[in-house]
C-alpha cells in the first residue's frame, strides 16, 4: 500500500513537471532584455517595438522565442552592414552567432510572468520535492524483505524487459540519422563535420562485417528480448526528449529554470543556468535511487560502500564545491573531473581563466594535469578502473542508481563487443586530436590546421561526443539498451582507463570455476555486456578493458564464485586466453596454452 502511494506521488510529481512548462507567460521588456552591451540592446529593442514584440503577452516559450530570435537576427543584419565607431572592438558593435543563442536564452529566462516564476519555490516543492517523497515511500519498504537477489521478474516487467532486436535497430538508426541531420543545421549548413560522421560510422560498420565474414561467423545472437517493454520505451523517449531540450533549445524549460533559481541564489550568488537545473536533479536523482541501491545490495558490504561513495562525490564534489567556490570568486570546478571525459578542461577560455585566478586557479590546473598524467595510471595499476568509474565518476554514479533497473539489458553479444572496441577508443583517439588542436591554437594563435579550424573540430565534438552522445544517447537509452550505454561505448576516459587496466594493473576478478553452475546471474546483471559467465565455466579471470569492477556479478553469485581482487603475481600473464596449473618435481606454476 504505501509503495503504491509513493508511486502514485511520483507520478503526481513527474506530470505536474510537464505541465510546468506551459503555465507561465512571457512579456518583453527594456528591463527583461538579456543584454548589457549598449549597441546591441539598442538596436534589438529597435527591431522588437518596429514588429510589435515589445510589451506583448505570449501564451508559450515557442511564440514568444521564435520572434524574439527573428528581432535579434534582424539586429544583427542591421549592425553588420553599419561602421563600427571609432575606438569599438567589432564584436563589441556586431552581433555573432553565438550571442544570438545566449541573448535569446537570457532574455526568456528574464521575460517570464505568471505562476512559476512567481513562486518557484511552490512549483519546487511540488515537483522536485513530491518526487523524493514519493520516491522514498516506494523504495523504503524494500528494507523490511530479506536481503539477497531474487528472481525479481525483471524480464517480464514492462519497464524492465528491454527492446525486441527490430525495435532496438530502429531506434539506434532514428537517433544517429537525427543527431546527423541535426548536426547540419548546428553547424550552420556546413556539410563537413555530418559527412565525416557517416563515414566513419559506415567503415566501423564495415569493418565489423567484414571480422565476421573473415572468421566465418553468421552474427551473433542478440540479447534482446522476445517482447517489447512499452513503459520503458516511453521512459525512454521522456528522457531523450530532456535531454534534447536542457542542451539544445535551454529557453523552452525556462520555469524549470526559473523554479531553482532560488537555490542558486542562494549557493552561488548568480541566476540559474540550465546546467544548475540539471545538476540538481543530477544530484537528487542520484542521492535517491542510492537508497534504492542500497535497499536492494544491502547483503554485499561494497554495494553499501560504493554507492555512498558516488552519492559523496556527486554531492560535495560535483555540486556543492563548484557552486561554492563560484560564490567565494572563484573558478568553477569540478575537482574529480579527469580529461577525456572532462574535454573542455584545455579549451583557451578555461585555461585564461585558471591561469588569472591566482594560486588556487594554478592549483586546479596543475591537479588536473596529474590527475590525466599521474593518478590514473598509477591508481589504476592497483585498484582497476573501479577506482573511478564505480566509485568517484558521476556518469557512473546515474549508472549505478538511476540505472541499476535495466543493467541487464546490456547486449551481451560478440558483435555488441566488436562495435564497442572500435566505436571507445574512437572516441579516445577523436578527443586526443581534438585536444592537440586546442592546444596548438591556444599556444600559436593559429585556429586553422591545414584545412581544418580548432574551433569547428571542438564544437563539433561538443555537439556530437559531449552532448548527443553522452546525454542523449547516453541517459536516454538507459531503459533501451541498459544503464552503461555512454560507459561502454563512448566514454573516451573509460578508453584510456580500460587500456591500463587490460595489459597493466592488479585488479582482476577471480574465478572459483569448480564451484560454478551456470545459473547465468552474473553475465544477466553484469552492465557492461560481458558474459561473465563464459569465463566463470572456464575457470578464466574477468580481466576485460570495460570491466568497471562494479561488483554485482559477485554480488549476485549464489555460490561465491567470483571475487574482485587486487594481486601481482601473474599480471603479466592474465590477459592469456587459457592458464593451467603445472606440477613438476615439487614446482608449482601456470602454463599458457
Amino acid at each position: 500500500m504505501l509503495q503504491k502511494l509513493g508511486l502514485t506521488l511520483f507520478v503526481i510529481a513527474l506530470l505536474t513537471f510537464t505541465l510546468m512548462l506551459g503555465l507561465d507567460r512571457y512579456r518583453l521588456t527594456p528591463e527583461s532584455l538579456g543584454v548589457t552591451n549598449e549597441f546591441h540592446k539598442k538596436e534589438i529593442l529597435a527591431q522588437a517595438e518596429a514588429t510589435g514584440m515589445l510589451g506583448k503577452e505570449y501564451a508559450t516559450t515557442f511564440g514568444f522565442t521564435a520572434d524574439l530570435k527573428s528581432a535579434v537576427k534582424k539586429a544583427q543584419q542591421n549592425l553588420a552592414s553599419k561602421t563600427i565607431p571609432e575606438g569599438v572592438s567589432e564584436w563589441d558593435f556586431k552581433i555573432g552567432d553565438w550571442a544570438v543563442k545566449e541573448y535569446v536564452f537570457q532574455t526568456t529566462k528574464k521575460s517570464g510572468v505568471g505562476l512559476v516564476s512567481q513562486n518557484p519555490w511552490v512549483f519546487f516543492l511540488l515537483t522536485i520535492g513530491l518526487a523524493i517523497f514519493g520516491g522514498l515511500l516506494y523504495i523504503l519498504p524494500k528494507f523490511q524483505g530479506l536481503p539477497g537477489i531474487k528472481n525479481n521478474h525483471i524480464y517480464h516487467r514492462p519497464m524492465t524487459r528491454g527492446l525486441k532486436v527490430g525495435l532496438r535497430g530502429f531506434f539506434l538508426g532514428a537517433t544517429i540519422i537525427g543527431v546527423i541531420v541535426y548536426g547540419f543545421f548546428y553547424t550552420s549548413g556546413d556539410l563537413l563535420w555530418p559527412i565525416v560522421t557517416t563515414v566513419i560510422a559506415l567503415i566501423i560498420i564495415g569493418l565489423v562485417k567484414f571480422y565476421e565474414k573473415q572468421r566465418k561467423l553468421d552474427g551473433d545472437r542478440s540479447a534482446s528480448p522476445d517482447l517489447t517493454g512499452w513503459l520503458g520505451v516511453l521512459t525512454g523517449i521522456y528522457l531523450i526528449g530532456f535531454y534534447i531540450l536542457l542542451y539544445w533549445s535551454p529557453q523552452t524549460v525556462a520555469p524549470w529554470i526559473a523554479m531553482v533559481d532560488p537555490l542558486s541564489r542562494a549557493l552561488s550568488g548568480n541566476p540559474a543556468s540550465q546546467w544548475f537545473l540539471y545538476g540538481v536533479l543530477y544530484t537528487l536523482v542520484i542521492l535517491v535511487m542510492g537508497v534504492r541501491m542500497i535497499a536492494k545490495y544491502r547483503h554485499n558490504r561494497y554495494q553499501i560502500i560504493r554507492t555512498f561513495s558516488v552519492m559523496f562525490f556527486q554531492t560535495a564534489f560535483a555540486f556543492l564545491i563548484p557552486e561554492i567556490l563560484v560564490r567565494l570568486n572563484q573558478p568553477y570546478f569540478d575537482f574529480k573531473n579527469i580529461w577525456p571525459l572532462n574535454y573542455s578542461f584545455f579549451f583557451d577560455y578555461n585555461l585564461d581563466n585558471l591561469i588569472s585566478s591566482g594560486g588556487l586557479g594554478i592549483f586546479m590546473l596543475v591537479w588536473g594535469i596529474a590527475l590525466i598524467v599521474i593518478a590514473v595510471p598509477v591508481i589504476t595499476y592497483f585498484y582497476g578502473k573501479r577506482w573511478y568509474c564505480s566509485w568517484v565518476c558521476g556518469c557512473g554514479g546515474l549508472a549505478e542508481t538511476l540505472g541499476d533497473p535495466y543493467r541487464q539489458l546490456s547486449d551481451k553479444s560478440l558483435k555488441a563487443w566488436r562495435y564497442e572496441r572500435w566505436i571507445v577508443h574512437g572516441v579516445l583517439a577523436a578527443a586526443v586530436v581534438m585536444t592537440a588542436m586546442v592546444l596548438y591554437t591556444y599556444f600559436t594563435g593559429s585556429s586553422n590546421i591545414l584545412f581544418l579550424s580548432s574551433d569547428s573540430v571542438r564544437s563539433w565534438y561538443g555537439f556530437l561526443i559531449g552532448a548527443a552522445f553522452a546525454g542523449v544517447v547516453g541517459t536516454g537509452f538507459y531503459p533501451l539498451m541498459g544503464n552503461r550505454v555512454w560507459c561502454r561505448f563512448g566514454c573516451p576516459l573509460a578508453a584510456y582507463l580500460g587500456l591500463v587496466q587490460r595489459f597493466k594493473s592488479r585488479f582482476r576478478i577471480t574465478v572459483n570455476g569448480g564451484q560454478c553452475i551456470s545459473c547465468g546471474n552474473c553475465s544477466t546483471y553484469c552492465e557492461m555486456g560481458i558474459d561473465v559467465r563464459h569465463y566463470a565455466q572456464r575457470g578464466q579471470d574477468v580481466v576485460r578493458a570495460s570491466c568497471v569492477g562494479c561488483g554485482v556479478c559477485a554480488a549476485v553469485c549464489p555460490r561465491g564464485v567470483l571475487r574482485l581482487e587486487n594481486a601481482a603475481e601473474d599480471i603479466s600473464d592474465r590477459t592469456k586466453e587459457l592458464r593451467v596449473i603445472h606440477i613438476k618435481e615439487g614446482e608449482v606454476g601456470l602454463v599458457n596454452r
